[in-house]
């Protein structure tokens, strides 16, 4: 793979619009380098070499003509106190899209480069600011889309991925240091720790960064969420509840069998996760081709979900053809809802969830049936740390295979030589994830999925 990212060189200043395109209220162009605040003096009315750090003045930006292009605000923020580490200046001009763009262009005359995707965090990382775990905690921030995503974005942000590893890094160099000792001074018959001690150390921390692998379902859940497909016959009331639980006039509810052809998608929110909601047409022997091909990607959609709602008339109960229907969805994913609860008062031979949708009532017990069906142990705990990228799972999972070869060895008398190469190759492995032992191939898949401008 390419290097996304310019190798970094000293003397580069870069910038970008920090905020999104199109008009708005207010734009930002982000500047830093070390000729940033050189270049604010070009383009700033006022003396911004005498600012000092930290500070906001309002002023006029001029084109390279000296014509005023906007008016507008510029922050100092002086190295190495800023984000990147470097001297940052903050343009913050009228949100149009032609005068933003313009005095991007200005920056740049005067001296800027145009930054790349991610590259002012790129910056950041090579500067020491944040490790890499930070770093891809601020793209993980920005793509979140519900409350314990952001919340786990938010800890990681914080450090708190990157003390874990960390830690494990400590413990477990402190046991290569002794291993090591017997390899280069086996004559002295040193032993700063007896065999058993080390296997019962090496055994806790596998035990602890296991604990830390497994948290990587739950974590991927967080991030990526879930499809939520409803599923049923005719006018049992899909529709109707695709907008009680949107909130939204979403799909349109009718009478007559057959109203929902295509499959509809909104995107939700409830007990802190993110669904993309699928309302399907409904399931019945039709020979309406379009109403038939529509029957055939609901049944696709319900098979390639993450949870199934199969939606049920309790007045009705289930046909031998919704029966039939129902036993060929996979147990673990789906969940029977019986809908019309307001028109009976009697209860289906089948346990599900009783509702109305129409009148938005058990709306929240079916919520939290969901929840159960989602965290069977219960919801992760806001306070834990939890493994959500990929590449982290990779490398952590690759670090435990290597101590577990260390600790069989261990106890099997093996050489202290191989001992230390599986130890060390855990350390690297645990390197990787927060940005000692990482190839130019990872920081370019990483940055590179960042907008411009952060």
């Amino acid at each position: 793979m390419e290097f996304t990212h310019r190798s970094y060189e000293k003397g580069q200043t870069i910038a970008a619009i920090a905020t999104p395109p199109g008009d708005g209220g207010v734009a930002i162009i982000r500047i830093s380098g070390p000729k940033a605040i050189e270049i604010g003096e070009r383009i700033f009315s006022g003396p911004v070499k005498k600012y000092l750090t930290h500070t906001v003045h309002f002023g006029k930006i001029y084109d390279r003509q000296k014509n005023v292009v906007d008016e507008g605000l510029l922050l100092v923020m002086k190295a190495p106190k800023s984000y990147t580490g470097e001297d940052i200046i903050e343009l913050h001009c009228h949100g149009g899209s032609l005068v933003t763009r313009k005095v991007l262009e200005e920056t740049l005359h005067a001296g800027a480069r145009a930054a790349l995707p991610g590259e002012f965090t790129f910056q950041a990382f090579i500067n020491g600011k944040i490790d890499l775990t930070q770093a891809e905690a601020v793209q993980a921030l920005i793509s979140s889309k519900s409350d314990l995503a952001l919340k786990s974005a938010e800890k990681q942000l914080q450090g708190s991925l990157y003390a874990n590893i960390t830690n494990y890094q400590k413990n477990l160099t402190e046991i290569t240091a002794i291993i090591e000792a017997w390899v280069d001074y086996p004559e002295e018959g040193l032993e700063f720790a007896s065999q058993d001690e080390l296997l019962l150390q090496l055994k806790k921390i596998i035990s602890e960064m296991l604990q830390l692998a497994n948290t990587f379902n739950d974590g991927k859940t967080l991030f990526a969420g879930l499809t939520l497909c409803l599923l049923g016959a005719p006018n049992v009331g899909k529709s109707s509840l695709m907008n009680a639980l949107s909130r939204k006039n979403r799909a349109i509810v009718t009478n007559i069998p057959g109203t929902t052809r295509d499959i509809l998608e909104e995107e939700i929110s409830f007990c802190g996760m993110h669904f993309k909601l699928l309302d399907t047409a409904g399931i019945r022997n039709s020979p309406e081709l379009i109403e038939k091909e529509g029957i055939a990607r609901a049944k696709k959609a319900a098979m390639e979900a993450d949870l199934v709602l199969f939606i049920g008339d309790i007045q009705k109960g289930l046909s031998l053809d919704e029966q039939a229907l129902y036993k060929t969805l996979p147990k673990e994913k789906t969940l029977l809802v019986w809908n019309k609860q307001d028109l009976t008062h009697e209860k289906p031979k089948e346990n599900g969830v009783l509702l109305s949708a129409k009148n938005e009532q058990g709306i929240d017990n079916l919520k939290n049936a969901i929840s159960q069906i989602i965290w069977k142990s219960g919801p992760p705990s806001k306070e834990e740390v939890w493994i959500t990228n990929e590449r982290h799972h990779q490398a952590l999972s690759s670090a435990i295979t290597f101590l577990e070869l260390a600790h069989k060895g261990l106890e099997e008398n093996v050489s202290p030589e191989f001992l230390t190469l599986d130890m060390k190759s855990a350390l690297k492995e645990l390197g990787t994830i927060i940005g000692t032992n990482v190839t130019e191939d990872v920081l370019s898949a990483i940055f590179s999925k960042f907008c411009v401008g952060k």
